[in-house]
């Protein structure tokens, strides 16, 4: 059993917790909770923390047993010290279990492949991890089949990511690029695939448009929108209409919007 916030595997794991650089270096993030570890890919699972006190439950042994591993103590499964596990959770009340996931390298080409007609949400400077973690989650019940981000976005790996995604992230095809511009538009173009940005000075209304062929939505900096260079690049302006004195709506609000109106038309097809 770890019993010191000194351990070394203990300080590795606070580092994948905290920074975005140790984990592109492990290839590693964490996942906190139990629904978290039940829908885990089994193969991906690289190590699993387990605090004393949930050890000792039977709960413990059905979920380490689900994902084919050894009980507490097992080769993949250390046992945490209870004081020193809160150290590690990133919530006010940890559930007793904390496990690392191997990531999964995406190409743009890979996200293209698809089964459907591809959905892609092209998402530019986007910075609060609860909005990617939404626009995730939603993506994955809109039938979204990749998610694309600039590198100056937040880390897709960030806790609160993480946390927003409930299990998302695990099944979501998400790919950073240095420029959306130079490696993703020509592709899209060779595709067909018509590309959509949400801006204020849309031409139509977003529920005027067709998306039941190849679709990719733009969305901004929560703060700036879009720039002014992949604004000009977008097939098409769409915007959400608003009343009242708003001007806009929060990234992962208008991008539901636009995802499940893709989806609506889609249905209607079939």
């Amino acid at each position: 059993m770890i019993t010191s916030s000194s351990n070394a595997q203990i300080k590795k794991v606070q580092q994948i917790l905290k920074k975005a650089k140790t984990r592109r270096e492990e290839g590693l993030f964490a996942v906190e909770g139990v629904k978290m570890f039940r829908e885990a890919p089994a193969e991906r699972i690289e190590k699993v923390y387990v605090s004393e006190s949930f050890s000792a439950k039977e709960e413990c042994g059905e979920v380490l047993a689900e994902k084919g591993l050894d009980g507490p103590g097992g080769q993949k499964v250390e046992i945490v010290e209870d004081r020193v596990f809160k150290s590690l959770s990133d919530t006010v009340t940890p559930q007793g279990v904390l496990c690392l996931i191997r990531m999964q390298n995406r190409r743009l080409e890979g996200l293209l492949k698809t089964k459907g007609t591809p959905l892609l949400m092209i998402l530019e400077d986007l910075q609060d991890p609860g909005n990617l973690g939404t626009i995730i989650r939603t993506g994955e019940g809109a039938g979204v089949t990749g998610v694309i981000l600039s590198r100056t976005s937040v880390d897709v790996y960030n806790p609160k990511v993480i946390r927003s995604t409930m299990g998302s992230i695990y099944r979501m095809p998400v790919l950073y690029v240095d420029s959306i511009a130079e490696e993703v538009l020509p592709l899209l173009k060779e595709r067909e695939i018509r590309t959509y940005a949400a801006h204020l000075k849309g031409k139509h209304t977003y529920d005027r448009e067709n998306y039941e062929k190849g679709t990719a939505f733009f969305i901004g900096n929560e703060g700036n929108g879009l720039t002014d260079e992949l604004t000009a690049q977008a097939d098409t302006l769409i915007r959400i209409p608003m009343e009242g004195s708003v001007e806009s709506l929060n990234a992962a609000m208008a991008s539901g919007i636009l995802m499940y109106e893709a989806s609506r038309q889609r249905r209607n097809i079939n």
